[in-house]
C-alpha cells in the first residue's frame, strides 16, 4: 500500500510512520514541500497550525496551515487516483467549550481562530462531489496522548514527580482523551475497511475522566500515592483573580481549563467500524506516563 503524509514529522504523523511503516510505502511531506501524488493511494493530511496556548500567534497563520493547505491537498487528491482521505480536523472546529456530550450532531460554533480555520477546511472538503470511488474521513480527535508527546499531560507528570500536591482537588470535572494507539486504530480500520461511509467522526476514549483521576493515574506511573489537596474553591477563586494582576502560577484562565469538563461521544465512529477501541481510557494514560520517564 502507497501512503502519502503530510505533516509527517509531527507527534501523530510519527507514530503513523512507526506503527505502520513495515507493511506502507510511505512518501512524506512537511508542511513546506509541494506536495503531490504519483502512484500513492492513501493520503493521510496532518500538517497543520496547533492551537497556540500563549495566543502570540498571528491569525492568518492558522487559515494559511489549517484551511488553505488542506483545501490544497485536497484539491490534488480529487484529481488523482487516490481512493482515500483522511485528514486531522479537531473538536475545536465545533466548540472550544460546551457542557453536555459532544457528538457529531452539534452545530459547531468554534470562537478561536485554530477552531474557525479547522471548521473552513472542514466546510471546504464537504462542499465538494465526491467520486463514487473515493473516500473522505475527516476526524476531530480531544486531547491525543502517547509516547513521545510533550504536551500538557507532561507538565502535570513533572508536578506529580517533583512530589508537589495537586491543589485543585476541591473541583469535579469530566474530560476526554484520545489515547494515540486507539486513533492509530481507527486509522487502520477506517482504510481496510472500505465500506465506511465518508464523513466526520469525533475521536475518543471510552471514559472521560476528572482531573484527580489524572493525577492518581500520573501517581500510579510513577509507584506514588497521590497527593490532592482540596482547599476551599473561594480561596482558590481569590488566588486565580489576582493572578490575572500578578505573576502567579494560577489565573482565572489558567483554573478554567484545569477544571472545566469537555466530553466527546465516540459512539460514531465505534458503530462505523463495528469494533471497540483496543485501550481503555485508564490504560492509555497509563501507557503514556510510564514514557513521561525518559523527558
Amino acid at each position: 500500500m502507497k501512503v502519502s503524509i503530510t505533516g509527517a514529522n509531527g507527534f501523530v504523523g510519527n507514530s503513523i510512520v512507526k506503527y505502520f511503516g513495515d507493511s506502507w510505502s510511505i512518501t512524506k511531506y512537511d508542511r513546506n514541500s509541494i506536495f503531490r501524488i504519483e502512484s500513492e493511494n492513501i493520503i493521510i493530511h496532518l500538517a497543520g497550525k496547533a492551537h497556540d496556548l500563549k495566543k502570540s500567534s498571528n491569525p492568518s497563520e492558522y487559515y494559511d496551515a489549517n484551511t488553505e493547505l488542506t483545501q490544497r491537498v485536497f484539491d490534488v487528491f480529487l484529481e488523482s487516483r487516490a481512493t482515500v482521505f483522511i485528514t486531522l480536523s479537531s473538536v475545536k472546529a465545533v466548540a472550544d467549550e460546551f457542557v453536555g456530550v459532544l457528538s457529531e450532531a452539534i452545530a459547531p460554533n468554534p470562537l478561536t481562530h485554530y477552531g474557525k480555520s479547522k471548521l473552513l477546511a472542514e466546510q471546504y472538503i464537504l462542499s465538494k462531489n465526491l467520486p463514487e470511488e473515493k473516500r473522505v474521513y475527516i476526524l476531530r480527535p480531544c486531547i491525543i496522548h502517547g509516547e513521545g508527546n510533550k504536551g500538557n499531560l507532561s507538565l502535570l507528570y513533572k508536578l506529580v514527580s517533583n512530589g508537589i500536591p495537586w491543589p485543585l482537588g476541591a473541583f469535579d470535572n469530566q474530560r476526554s482523551y484520545c489515547n494515540i494507539d486507539n486513533l492509530l486504530f481507527v486509522i487502520k480500520e477506517l482504510i481496510e475497511q472500505d465500506d465506511i461511509p465518508s464523513g466526520i467522526y469525533n475521536i475518543a476514549d471510552d471514559d472521560a475522566l476528572s482531573i484527580n483521576e489524572v493525577i492518581s493515574i500520573l501517581a500510579e506511573s510513577q509507584s506514588r500515592i497521590p497527593k490532592i489537596w482540596k482547599f476551599p474553591k473561594i480561596i482558590i477563586y481569590f488566588f486565580a483573580r489576582l493572578g490575572n494582576i500578578v505573576p502567579l502560577p494560577l489565573n482565572e484562565e489558567r483554573l478554567k481549563k484545569l477544571t472545566e469538563s469537555y466530553i466527546v461521544s465516540n459512539e460514531k465512529i465505534k458503530a462505523a467500524i463495528g469494533k471497540p477501541l483496543p485501550h481503555s481510557t485508564y490504560e492509555g494514560l497509563l501507557k503514556t506516563f510510564k514514557t513521561f520517564k525518559n523527558l
